[in-house]
């Protein structure tokens, strides 16, 4: 959706924005607009990480149980 708007759209939402909110609360506005974008990208990389973590315990987890069942399949043999 965004890919589509060129530098005249741009420019004409810029125009808006200056008039609706003034030159003065501009950089307000971007600053936390920045924060804001800092933040979700923080929150989506630690959700990133605990995915991965999880993934890789229940990895384990599985190895463990399937080691486990070859073990119980050889002890019944005996």
């Amino acid at each position: 959706m965004l890919n589509d708007i060129g530098w005249p759209e741009a420019l004409i939402i810029l125009a808006i924005v200056l008039i609706v909110f003034g030159a003065g609360k501009l950089p307000e506005i971007g600053g936390a607009l920045g924060k804001s974008i800092r933040e979700f990208r923080k929150a989506k990389d630690g959700l990133d990480e605990d995915v991965e973590g999880q993934s890789k315990n229940s990895g384990s987890a599985i190895q463990k149980i399937e080691g486990s069942q070859t073990k119980a399949q050889e002890s019944s043999r005996l």
